[in-house]
């Protein structure tokens, strides 16, 4: 099944050819009007009771915890990828002469509280060179040995989708002793994830991108066995009973249930919390199989339009259904500036042309890109 063009749900004028969506997604019309009253109850904050935002919080836990198949108890608030990484670091003891398995070329908030955390404890990252033959399964697979602590790693390559298979690899770790922390910033929303399969300890995702959401927000999910790990942070809002405003200082040891330890501060924020629940719905609406079947015959025609100009993309079957990396001649940093200047966007992410359309575009925008990098390349 797939779906018509919804552009017609965003605001994206006729003119632009917007294939970013890996970079910052464009606004549900419906999710732009929520955040933007959300904006206004801080003008007359009398109108609005404090309690609101517990509710709001709870449902955007459960919203997210429906998207990936677990308890809404397993699910924190975060304002980042990088908090929900801090997290898990701070909790998955490295230890000497252990290691923690990356990938050559990962987003760096996924490999800086790696390199810290390895650091302090007399362990080493180890980076796994990108492979000839394009599967990162196999050569991450390898790399994983009874030394490994941790297994840091997406879903998919953030500069070009090419795909990793984390049930595999899920099971590798498992079968030497090591954690596995997902950051699927750059896949969660547009690919199907399904924890009871790849069982993970931690997962973070950002809400800007494939989330449709706001920036600034992101969700953690807590594998049930670290429920009672150690906070970043030492807020009053975790702790049990904080939603009774009258015994605050009663000050409590205990937190409140499963994940929300692990929840930022003022994590009730009235706009960006009723924005990602506002995006969260439609992504459920259509279902993130449909979205990623709808993203995909896009992307093929990406790939056939690239090797008519002769560059280079991922092999089909190790390539994300719903972005994509064009490598080939001509290819530097003042390309995305000059399509830009066409009308078009993309991102150039290390020696590749980012490709990264949802569900806004139809075959006319990829056209478009097409006719732009003629003239450019």
């Amino acid at each position: 099944m797939t779906l018509p063009c919804q552009r017609h749900l965003f605001e994206l004028p006729d003119d632009v050819a917007y294939l970013r969506c890996a970079a910052s997604a464009p606004q549900l019309g419906r999710v732009h009007e929520v955040g933007r009253l959300g904006l206004s109850k801080k003008s007359q904050p009398w109108v609005t009771g404090s309690y609101e935002a517990f509710g709001q919080v709870e449902e955007a836990r459960q919203a997210f915890a429906g998207l990936i198949g677990v308890n809404a108890d397993d699910i924190a608030l975060n304002p980042s990828a990088s908090y929900g990484i801090s997290v898990a670091a701070r909790n998955l003891a490295i230890g000497p002469g252990r290691s923690v398995v990356v990938l050559d070329r990962q987003f760096p908030s996924h490999v800086y509280a790696w390199r810290e955390s390895a650091r302090q404890a007399g362990g080493r990252v180890v980076t796994v060179p990108c492979p000839d033959d394009g599967d990162w399964t196999g050569a991450v697979i390898a790399a994983i040995d009874e030394r490994t602590a941790v297994a840091a790693l997406p879903q998919c390559h953030w500069t070009d989708g090419a795909t990793i298979d984390l049930v595999a690899i899920g099971a590798r770790c498992r079968a030497v002793g090591a954690a596995l922390v997902l950051d699927l910033s750059q896949s969660l929303g547009a690919v199907p994830f399904d924890v009871a399969t790849v069982q993970p300890d931690f997962l973070v995702t950002v809400t800007e991108k494939w989330l449709l959401g706001p920036f600034q927000m992101a969700f953690l999910y807590v594998a049930p066995r670290w429920h009672e790990a150690r906070p970043i942070e030492f807020n009053w809002i975790a702790r049990k009973d904080s939603e009774d405003f009258n015994r605050l200082v009663d000050y409590r040891d205990e937190y409140q249930p499963g994940a929300r330890r692990f929840d930022v501060g003022q994590r009730g924020n009235f706009v960006t919390v009723p924005m990602a629940i506002e995006a969260l719905r439609q992504i459920h609406e259509w279902g993130v199989a449909t979205i990623a079947a709808t993203i995909a015959p896009l992307v093929d025609r990406v790939v056939a339009g690239g090797r008519e100009l002769g560059l280079i993309a991922t092999p089909e079957s190790l390539r994300a259904p719903h972005m994509v990396g064009l490598r080939g001649r001509g290819l530097d940093g003042s390309l995305a500036d000059k399509l830009a200047a066409d009308g078009v966007y993309v991102s150039v992410r290390d020696d590749a042309i980012r490709v990264a359309p949802h569900v806004y575009n139809d075959p006319r925008d990829i056209d478009r890109l097409f006719t732009a990098l003629r003239k450019h390349l």
